[in-house]
């Protein structure tokens, strides 16, 4: 389908789409693929500053936003911002510059029943949960409890949060079978690959779409290397020799490739997130802005572009639409897709995940 005319487009013709907004980069787990930070960037972007972003965002195309951090369940104002930006998603995507849907990305250690409530009731449309290990002693090695001699139990205490979290999430209104409720787990493979097939029948049991990432080279504290990825397709071939898959695809501007198990009437889903083995930059539609408002381009990205000149001492509506539509005119990443074809890694140093709101 050619594009519409006046269509935003960056320089592979890639038009916007999602608007990542990270609320803080620290967390209160200390996972080593992210390696967040203890403190807050000075400058963070105030309630009003992120309500005119993410409207002039939506102005020029962008449909759908995540929130993340770090942990955004951190930041106090989270109900506070969905429920100011309750009416662009009611408004509708379209010529009226409106959302199509509002998510948020959790660990869920803070996400109590009155907590989960609270945001179905702000307006938020989809919630993700992030769990790496079905046991305590995987769930506290991914989080970064190891260490201590009671790590497997604060490992078990934090799974017990977790599942605690997805059944506050469910009896909140956010429904599984209608991808309003989704497990990650990213998976690396001399840390936490044999929790694939835990994590594959916990979900199962669940009723929960897991989505299974690969280990990425984000940031540079994470000790990255090649040997530590597991393939999405080796987790796949494991779960396939329990379960039988057949395959649903990879929805446009998606990062998951989805599996339906065969065996399951109420059509339970898989998904893999490959960006290391099989990258998807050619349909990406994804900005991610940090907390204190800098905008980046790519999740590999070095270098990002400070939004706060147009957002203070009092906005530049029509500054910060011009400066965010050039932004994406410019848009050349392709990253994940390069580095395949090259084999080089760390071309340049990345910013952190924590920080870029994974």
């Amino acid at each position: 389908m050619s594009p519409a005319a006046g269509a935003l487009l960056d320089r592979h013709g890639r038009r916007p789409g999602v608007l990542r907004l990270s609320l803080t980069a620290r967390c209160n787990l200390a996972c080593p693929y992210c390696c967040p930070d203890d403190h807050d960037p000075p400058g963070l972007l105030s309630l009003a500053e992120r309500h005119q972003l993410v409207a002039t965002a939506a102005s020029l195309g962008f449909t759908r936003l995540r929130l993340t951090g770090g942990e955004p369940l951190l930041h106090r104002d989270v109900e506070a911002l969905i429920d100011r930006l309750r009416p662009l998603r009611d408004r509708g995507p379209g010529a009226d510059g409106g959302l199509e849907e509002i998510a948020l990305t959790t660990n869920g250690v803070l996400l109590s029943a009155e907590r989960a409530r609270a945001l179905r009731q702000a307006g938020l449309d989809r919630i993700t949960l992030s769990l790496d290990g079905a046991d305590g002693a995987s769930v506290a090695r991914m989080a970064g409890l190891e260490g201590g001699s009671d790590s497997a139990r604060q490992g078990e205490r934090l799974l017990a949060r977790v599942l605690d979290a997805i059944e506050n999430a469910h009896a909140a209104g956010f429904d599984p079978a209608r991808g309003e409720l989704k497990l990650n787990a990213v998976i690396a493979r001399h840390r936490n690959a044999d929790q694939v097939l835990p994590l594959a029948a916990l979900a199962r049991r669940l009723g929960v779409e897991l989505r299974l990432i690969e280990f990425m080279d984000v940031g540079n504290r994470n000790g990255w290397n090649a040997k530590q990825v597991m393939p999405a397709a080796a987790m796949l071939e494991l779960i396939q020799s329990r379960w039988p898959l057949e395959p649903a695809g990879r929805p446009m501007h998606g990062t998951a490739s989805r599996w339906r198990y065969r065996d399951r009437p109420d059509g339970l889903h898989l998904a893999v997130v490959a960006s290391i083995t099989a990258p998807f930059c050619g349909d990406c539609n994804r900005l991610r802005v940090t907390a204190d408002g800098v905008a980046y381009t790519c999740l590999f990205a070095a270098q990002g572009t400070d939004l706060r000149p147009w957002l203070r001492p009092h906005g530049d509506a029509a500054g910060l639409r011009q400066a965010l539509a050039d932004l994406w005119r410019h848009r050349d990443d392709r990253y994940s897709e390069e580095r395949n074809r090259s084999g080089a890694v760390g071309r340049a140093p990345h910013a952190e995940m924590a920080y870029l709101g994974g």
